[in-house]
């Protein structure tokens, strides 16, 4: 892993008055989009509660810059005490670029169809992406940004190549180009493109453009599941 994360580290190389504008302009934009989220996240949290048993808000490990692992927030989606076999079967058929739904043309070709463990509910929430919101609070702990590549699960980096150690050479988003231009369409390795090419840019005005094409996403509910 140390020898993966070096060359993560000098194949990306930030500036430094990019990153610290970035933070600042994370914690601006999150504090206001905090005020208008604020009641769609309460009913959220509502439904959740109301529809099925369990906890509110889905607190599972990730991997973010430079391999740190850290808790992350998402309202709860699935039933609880599932088994997470079947994420990791697919995980591994996605990052070997087959598709996982279907033969593979649709807009959804690399999105795990039909999942059983996902509520009613759930499913509506991942589909326009609300589940998301509670990343906000990670975004303020500093534990992520609002546009970067997504953070992966611990058991997904053991099968990554040292250029997809590349994705993990900055602090992990709340969204980016995948989500905005790929998502559930594009297969494994064109996501991990897609991410390296976005750090490499360090462009702030990319990031402002990429935080405002997330909302059409999100309400179009392209490529949730």
């Amino acid at each position: 892993m140390a020898v993966q994360l070096a060359q993560a580290q000098v194949a990306v190389a930030f500036d430094s008055g990019y990153l610290r504008v970035k933070r600042l302009l994370d914690v601006a934009f999150t504090l206001v989009l905090l005020v208008p989220f604020g009641l769609v996240m309460a009913l959220v949290a509502l439904s959740v509660m109301l529809t099925s048993e369990g906890p509110i808000l889905y607190r599972q490990r990730r991997v973010g810059e430079n391999g740190a692992e850290f808790e992350m927030l998402k309202f709860r989606s699935m039933c609880v005490n599932n088994d997470d076999e079947t994420h990791r079967k697919a995980i591994e058929r996605y990052m070997q670029g087959q598709a996982l739904n279907g033969d593979g043309s649709g807009p959804n070709a690399f999105k795990l169809g039909h999942d059983p463990r996902i509520t009613p509910v759930g499913r509506f929430i991942r589909k326009t992406s609300l589940d998301e919101l509670p990343q906000l609070f990670n975004v303020l702990r500093g534990e992520m940004t609002l546009v970067g590549p997504r953070p992966p699960l611990p058991y997904e980096i053991r099968m990554y190549s040292p250029r997809d150690w590349l994705r993990l050479a900055s602090k992990p988003g709340l969204t980016g180009p995948w989500q905005v231009y790929g998502r559930s369409r594009v297969p494994f390795r064109e996501m991990v493109e897609m991410d390296i090419a976005y750090l490499e840019r360090q462009s702030l005005l990319e990031d402002i453009k990429l935080m405002a094409l997330t909302v059409p996403v999100m309400v179009a509910a392209r490529g949730g599941a």
